[in-house]
């Protein structure tokens, strides 16, 4: 990848090349939706210290003005993940849409403004709990090392990754976590060493498929890394069957659940962006 005379890596799987040449040959048809964390962004021990790939925004910027749309999908709050993504008030992603928290909330860059829910009042119950069940299950927790809580208003993100031994650490939680957050209502979501509790009923996948209906597009590219983006990947499929063209990229190969659904494989949030600068130098070209 690097001009047009170099070819885009080639989808392993024959629907992921029909979906990567309908977006090639009506581009302005086409949605591009993409998770934020370990697909544009580096996953980091310290999920506050997130930010997109440096190349995220050129790239992007570059690619908007050339399809029907783009749009981030993830389970941040819409304007954190604004923030950490550096999108706001940038030229050519004056149409940006941001779905956070699995598409509860929505930020639209035309108006640069967030559309939210109340927050739902399991969510408090477990904020009030967690702090217990997290010493009654033994977790080492501190603002440097050891279990981490992150609080996204709508949701809250056990993470592990600072644990003394990180998977054994998110095993033992997630029979505590999962019966907190049944008592209040909520789901678990499981990822990369974070268990999160959240409403059910909204996921990547609704938000994703409502997204592709209300633009009407006749292509989809979608890119993920993590469990959450499975149902993103059940999106696409199924959109597949209604005649909408799709491409499914998964940004590493740590979850090979996601990874052996994926009609393209590419190492981590670096190659994702390089492919989505050398998609926007194809579409034209």
């Amino acid at each position: 990848m690097g001009t047009p005379d170099h070819p885009l890596p080639t989808p392993t799987t024959q629907a992921g090349r029909e979906g990567l040449a309908a977006l090639l040959a009506r581009p302005e048809h086409a949605v591009v939706a993409l998770d934020f964390d370990g697909t544009l962004a580096e996953i980091v021990p310290d999920p506050e210290q997130s930010r997109a790939h440096p190349g995220a925004v050129p790239a992007l910027s570059a690619l908007a003005p050339k399809v029907g749309s783009v749009a981030v999908i993830t389970g941040r709050p819409a304007g954190t993940a604004v923030r950490y993504g550096g999108f706001a008030d940038v030229p050519g992603l004056d149409h940006l849409v941001v779905l956070g928290h699995y598409g509860a909330e929505r930020w639209d860059a035309v108006t640069g403004t967030v559309n939210a829910p109340a927050p739902d009042p399991g969510v408090a119950g477990v904020r009030e709990e967690l702090p217990g069940v997290l010493r009654a299950a033994g977790a080492e927790t501190g603002d440097e090392d050891g279990v981490r809580v992150e609080d996204k208003g709508h949701a809250l993100a056990v993470h592990t990754r600072r644990a003394t031994d990180p998977r054994a650490a998110f095993e033992a939680l997630r029979g505590p976590l999962a019966a907190l957050a049944a008592r209040h209502g909520l789901i678990v979501e499981p990822g990369r060493l974070v268990l999160e509790l959240r409403p059910p009923g909204m996921d990547k996948g609704v938000a994703l498929a409502e997204y592709v209906r209300e633009t009407g597009a006749g292509s989809v590219l979608y890119a993920g890394d993590d469990l959450g983006d499975l149902a993103a990947y059940a999106a696409v499929e199924t959109l597949r069957t209604s005649g909408v063209k799709g491409l499914l990229i998964c940004s590493g190969s740590e979850v090979p659940e996601l990874a052996e659904r994926a009609d393209l494989v590419l190492p981590g949030p670096a190659a994702v962006v390089e492919y989505l600068a050398s998609l926007a130098r194809h579409i034209g070209a």
